[in-house]
């Protein structure tokens, strides 16, 4: 599973996910940061939980985060059907899949050093990161 199957999964259960273009009057989520941020952590801290042992993802938290984004999203206006475009665009997926590896490769992870993973989620922990708050 890779890094923003969780994002998808998560959405899929939560029916939460992006538009990819909203109305005229809204700008693609995507370019929401809190929104585009959220997902990114969301998706580091479940894959640093799933390749490290001494560490695992916080579901509940992450399934009440990823709730707060949906409504984050409603609260500034779109709609359920422009939410729930984004899980069916493969450019999107794709995007913050790019996103999501970059910042935990400059974070210090390295694809297939786990402890590496270990390490950033530690580090992150230590520093009540978003993503620290995911892990356990």
């Amino acid at each position: 599973m890779t890094i923003p199957h969780l994002a998808r999964t998560a959405a899929l259960i939560l029916g939460f996910t992006i538009a990819a273009g909203a109305t005229a009057a809204l700008p693609a989520l995507r370019e929401n940061a809190k929104i585009r941020d959220g997902l990114i952590s969301t998706a580091i801290a479940y894959e640093i939980g799933r390749k490290c042992d001494s560490l695992d993802s916080r579901w509940l938290t992450g399934i009440g985060f990823l709730n707060s984004l949906r409504s984050h999203a409603l609260d500034l206006g779109y709609t359920r059907a422009q939410i729930s475009a984004f899980i069916d665009d493969e450019e999107e997926k794709d995007r913050l899949e790019a996103e999501a590896r970059a910042l935990l490769r400059e974070k210090g992870g390295v694809e297939g050093d786990w402890e590496t993973y270990c390490e950033v989620g530690r580090r992150e922990m230590a520093a009540g990161s978003r993503i620290g708050t995911l892990l356990q």
